[in-house]
C-alpha cells in the first residue's frame, strides 16, 4: 500500500502530541510489511525526525533561529503550492491529511483520510480568538474526508453529536504512549517540601484556576506540599494575582520547564501528578506519569476514564472539594499511592504506536476494499 501524509502539522509544530502522534504512525507504518510511505513537506519545521528515521519530510526544516510565525507562513505557502503542482506525480492509496485546510491538495485516485483529535474549538469556542477558523476549516475537511479516525470514544460521540457526519465513516484508534526519556534513574531532591506536579497549558479548559483554588482549601497540602507546573509558559500577571486571592504562597508554586528527560525526573519524584482539564481528546500526560510510576489524580469527565482505566484517583474537575479530598487521599496514603503505580505500570502497556499502526493499516484496508 501507498501512503502520502501532507506537510500540515509538520509546518505548524515544532513539538506537540499531534505532530508526535504523526511521526510515531509514519515511522511504525513503514515498517509493517509492504506499505510505502511518505511525508510530503518540502519546508518544515517540526524537532521529532531525525536523519536516521527511516521516514522523514520530504524536504527541509527551516532554521530554527526563524520566528515560528514566519516559518509556518513561508512552509505553508511553499508546500500547498507545489503539492498542488506535483500532485499529479504521486500515486498513493491513502493521503491522509495531518490537519485541517480549505486546500484539497489529495491526488487523483487516493482517499482522504484525517484525524480529530478533539472538538474542543466546538465545544469551547470562548477559549479562542475571534479569528480563529479552526471551525469552519476543520468542517470544510471533515465534509470532503472519504473516512475519519477520532483517537477516543469520546471524541467520536462529540463529532456524531456536533456534527451530521454518518456513523459509519467514522473509526475510533487510540493514540500510543512514546515518552522515552534516555536518564532513567533521574530524580528530583525535595525530600524537604513533597510536591503535586502539574504538566502542560494551564488556560482555558485546561482548569488550572480550580485546581489553585482545591489547593489552598486543604492546610494538609498548603503546609506539605508545593505544586510544580511543568512547561506551559512562565507564570502571567494573572495568574499571579490568583495566588495573592488565594492566599498562596508565591514560592510554593514552581516553574520549571525542559527536555523529556527533564520532565521524567519531576514525574518519578512527584506525590503526585494532577489533571484537572475539562475536556481532553485522549490525554498522554497521564501515561507518561504511569510509566514512571507516578500516581495519577485526573479529571473523570471527556476521554480522560477511558485512557486511565482504574489506574488513577478520578475527581469532578468543577467540584473544588471533590478535587480536593480526591488529592488528599492518593497524597496521604503510602499504601494507595503504591496501589494506583502498581495499575498505572500495567494500564500503560495498553497502549503502543505499534498497535496504532496495526489498527490504522487495518482502517486503511477497510476502506480501500468498501
Amino acid at each position: 500500500m501507498k501512503i502520502l501524509f501532507d506537510h500540515q502539522i509538520f509546518c505548524i509544530q515544532k513539538y506537540g502530541g499531534i505532530s508526535r502522534y504523526f511521526y510515531e504512525l509514519a515511522n511504525n507504518l513503514s515498517k509493517l510489511d509492504q506499505n510505502s510511505v511518505e511525508i510530503f513537506a518540502l519546508l518544515h519545521t517540526n524537532e521529532y525526525f531525525d536523519e536516521y528515521d527511516k521516514i522523514h519530510p520530504s524536504g527541509l526544516r527551516l532554521p530554527r533561529t526563524l520566528p515560528q510565525i514566519l516559518s509556518r507562513r513561508i512552509s505553508a505557502f511553499t508546500n500547498v503550492g507545489a503539492l498542488n503542482a506535483l500532485k499529479h506525480k504521486f500515486h498513493p492509496d491513502i493521503f491522509h491529511e495531518t490537519y485541517y485546510t480549505l486546500f484539497d491538495c489529495c491526488p487523483r485516485k487516493a482517499k482522504r483520510v484525517i484525524t480529530v483529535c478533539d472538538m474542543i474549538h466546538e465545544k469551547y469556542p470562548d477559549n479562542f480568538s475571534i479569528f480563529d477558523r479552526t471551525r469552519e476549516i476543520k468542517a470544510h475537511s471533515l465534509k470532503r474526508a472519504d473516512h475519519i479516525i477520532c483517537i477516543s470514544e469520546n471524541t467520536r460521540r462529540d463529532l456524531l453529536e456536533l456534527t451530521a457526519i454518518p456513523e459509519e465513516k467514522i473509526s475510533v484508534i487510540y493514540l500510543g504512549h512514546s515518552f522515552k526519556p534516555t536518564s532513567a534513574s533521574s530524580r528530583h531532591n525535595r525530600e524537604n517540601q513533597p510536591y503535586l506536579l502539574y504538566v502542560g497549558k494551564r488556560s482555558g479548559y485546561k482548569n488550572f484556576a480550580t485546581l489553585l483554588k482545591a489547593y489552598s482549601e486543604s492546610k494538609l497540602l498548603k503546609n506539605e506540599f508545593s505544586i510544580v507546573c511543568f512547561g506551559g509558559g512562565a507564570f502571567t500577571s494573572n495568574e499571579l494575582k490568583l495566588f495573592t486571592a488565594l492566599n498562596i504562597n508565591p514560592g510554593n508554586v514552581i516553574y520549571a520547564s525542559g527536555d523529556d528527560n527533564k520532565l521524567a525526573a519531576w514525574y518519578r519524584s512527584a506525590a503526585a501528578f494532577i489533571y484537572p482539564s475539562l475536556y481532553e481528546g485522549f490525554g498522554i500526560p497521564p501515561l507518561e506519569a504511569m510509566s514512571c510510576d507516578c500516581p495519577v489524580v485526573c479529571s473523570n469527565t471527556s476521554s480522560l476514564p477511558e485512557v486511565v482505566g482504574n489506574a488513577a484517583e478520578l475527581f469532578n474537575p468543577e467540584d473544588t472539594t471533590e478535587m480536593r479530598l480526591a488529592i488528599e487521599r492518593v497524597v496521604s496514603s503510602p499504601d494507595y499511592s503504591a496501589q494506583l503505580i502498581t495499575k498505572g505500570k500495567q494500564r500503560v502497556k495498553l497502549f503502543s504506536w505499534e498497535k496504532c499502526a496495526k489498527d490504522t493499516l487495518n482502517t486503511y484496508h477497510q476502506l480501500l476494499n468498501n
